[in-house]
């Protein structure tokens, strides 16, 4: 079966001469390479009240035609899908999330994330605006590298049971910064769940930031730690000693070496972005974001969350 193709204006000018000339559907189908039926429904469609037919005219109401004949939008006939994506967008998910968690509870289902997006942008779903509910603000994203120290052990030196994500406990770090002087805070995600654990920190100052690394940990089981190279970490010995774990440092320049990390702190920038004043953000403000980000559903964890992840590997 041919694929259909619509009228153009220079077939339609064709047509108008056609019949001027006095020619058949049939003539004129054959000089048009189309069926007679295709040439009987454009005049039939788009004909003048006299008869006449003009092809400008005819491809304005071919226009406006199209523009009726558009679908249905689909949150306009399915109030329990428009109510799933504005719930998961006010807890800062990404259309991408929402789609695959709707699909898990609806498999029969379908559904686009491309259909999230063009619903925020053309203002379909009440209260959702792209600037204050997606992750990204329609900005590219801008990588932070830090001042390089001298590591004792690199990356390169990790076990490969590290390498795989194959156990709990094994954490990446690195700082967030705010405003100039207006504090930050430190970082820290396990590479197999993705889970989340950060604290304020005043200043890059070193002990300061040692003691921020260990009050993130705290209570949590840590087997390794991969730094960022930043000159605020070159405590590493003592957080060694405290941790009882091996701390290993990243290449220079080389923030995808500590993906998990990366990616956890650009979803921190959704919420604490570039000039924030940390000293004004309190330890209950810090712990709702985390709550939020831990119980974010991840594509790599297929489509659970860290808390979910952590619960489903444990029981």
């Amino acid at each position: 079966m041919q694929s259909y193709h619509h009228f153009t204006i220079t077939e339609r000018e064709s047509l108008r001469i056609s019949i001027a000339e006095g020619k058949s559907i049939r003539q004129i189908a054959n000089d048009l390479g189309r069926s007679p039926s295709s040439i009987s429904r454009e005049l039939s469609r788009n004909r003048n009240k006299d008869g006449s037919y003009h092809p400008w005219r005819a491809t304005v109401l071919y226009i406006i035609r199209r523009k009726k004949s558009r679908r249905r939008f689909l949150f306009e006939s399915n109030a329990d899908l428009r109510d799933w994506a504005i719930e998961g967008l006010n807890k800062y998910w990404s259309p991408e999330i929402i789609t695959q968690r709707w699909k898990i509870k609806n498999p029969s289902s379908k559904l686009s994330h491309n259909t999230i997006y063009s619903a925020i942008k053309d203002g379909r779903l009440e209260g959702i605006n792209k600037k204050t509910h997606l992750r990204r603000r329609g900005r590219r994203k801008n990588s932070h590298q830090s001042a390089t120290i001298h590591a004792e052990h690199t990356i390169h030196e990790r076990a490969e049971i590290i390498e795989q994500r194959g156990r709990f406990g094994d954490w990446e770090g690195d700082t967030v910064y705010g405003a100039i002087g207006k504090g930050l805070l430190v970082t820290c995600v396990d590479r197999k769940s993705r889970y989340l654990a950060a604290s304020l920190l005043k200043s890059r100052a070193i002990d300061e930031t040692k003691n921020a690394v260990l009050k993130a940990l705290d209570g949590l089981t840590v087997n390794s730690l991969t730094l960022d190279n930043g000159s605020e970490f070159a405590a590493f010995k003592e957080l060694e000693k405290e941790l009882g774990a091996h701390v290993y440092f990243a290449d220079p320049h080389s923030p995808w070496q500590r993906g998990s990390n990366e990616n956890t702190n650009d979803l921190i920038r959704f919420f604490f972005p570039k000039g924030t004043n940390f000293h004004l953000v309190s330890q209950d403000s810090l712990d709702h974001v985390i709550h939020l980000i831990n119980n974010r559903p991840r594509k790599c964890l297929g489509w659970l969350s860290p808390v979910e992840f952590i619960s489903k590997c444990c029981t």
